[in-house]
């Protein structure tokens, strides 16, 4: 299938198209550049050049060419939990060290948290676990850390006493 590309210093070259990819933020388009290369001897012999370009930067259709048949990789589609839900939050725990003397003081946030600390090692659910178990650590109610958390702690059976 050919399609036009366009190449840097304002050129532009026929190639062929063989497939497409979407993406989140548009699609990639895997043409195949006309080249030359040595072959055997003094011999120069055509070839072609595979790249992903983006699309519709880099990539113009040929006029009264159909592109249907083009082989198309789409995003797969959002199941209807994911609809519901939303995006998924991104995971792991922070500990914000407070401030004071003594060792296990701070409060554990989950890593989106508007009150989380910037440039802390990111906590497993593990850790976070741990580290909620000393005195005079709390788990975060903004984010929502002390729900998703204190059943883990202390059973689900306690229903946030």
């Amino acid at each position: 299938m050919p399609i036009r590309v366009l190449l840097p210093g304002d050129q532009e070259v026929v190639a062929h198209l063989w497939s497409r990819r979407q993406l989140r933020d548009g699609w990639l388009y895997q043409v195949g550049l006309p080249a030359y290369r040595n072959g055997p001897g003094d011999s120069v012999e055509p070839a072609e050049y595979r790249v992903w370009v983006r699309a519709p930067q880099h990539v113009r259709p040929v006029d009264g060419v159909r592109y249907e048949a083009v082989p198309t990789e789409y995003l797969p589609s959002a199941s209807p939990v994911q609809e519901a839900l939303g995006p998924r939050r991104p995971s792991g725990w922070v500990l914000a060290k407070a401030p004071g003397r003594g060792p296990g003081r701070g409060v554990v946030h989950a890593v989106d948290c508007a009150e989380a600390p910037a440039g802390v090692p990111v906590l497993t659910l593990e850790k976070a676990l741990d580290a909620a178990e000393h005195p005079g650590v709390r788990l975060c109610s903004l984010c929502g850390a002390a729900a998703e958390l204190d059943p883990v702690l202390w059973g689900f059976d306690r229903g946030g006493d």
